[in-house]
């Protein structure tokens, strides 16, 4: 049976009636595909929100040790860790992987060509054996 909460695919539906259906490509940008308002914002936080996640598993940290030292309590940073990000700022999420030892690289650029050089927001955590 299916959830009455959840949109069903015209996809599937099409397909189970033999009748064509379109497949589009993507932007690149799933939330701006979905038709989201703030979907550039969304995409940067939610790869913030991946790399945070893979640093952690890299370092084979718990979340506990990774709330500790990124100052983002536990039960917050599983949410964040499970793509709930509405409460939580790209620069908060940027802070978390600083602290984290990360470095994060932004270039700017326009219609290919780039623009001056490229900002680093090094790490300011003190180096530590992991």
């Amino acid at each position: 049976m299916s959830d009455p909460n959840v949109p069903q695919s015209n996809v599937a539906n099409a397909a189970s009636d033999n009748e064509p259906f379109t497949v589009q490509r993507g932007s690149g940008n799933v939330f701006a595909d979905l038709g989201f308002a703030d979907a550039d914002t969304m995409a940067l936080k939610s790869s913030l929100a991946i790399r945070l996640a893979e640093l952690i598993k890299q370092r084979k940290m718990t979340q506990t040790d990774a709330a500790r030292i990124t100052g983002i309590d536990q039960p917050n940073l599983s949410r964040v860790l499970r793509g709930k990000l509405k409460d939580f700022s790209s620069d908060r999420l940027v802070k978390a992987l600083n602290l984290l030892e990360a470095d994060i690289e932004i270039t700017v650029s326009t219609r290919g060509q780039k623009i001056g050089d490229t900002i680093v927001l090094a790490s300011t955590a003190a180096e530590t054996a992991w």
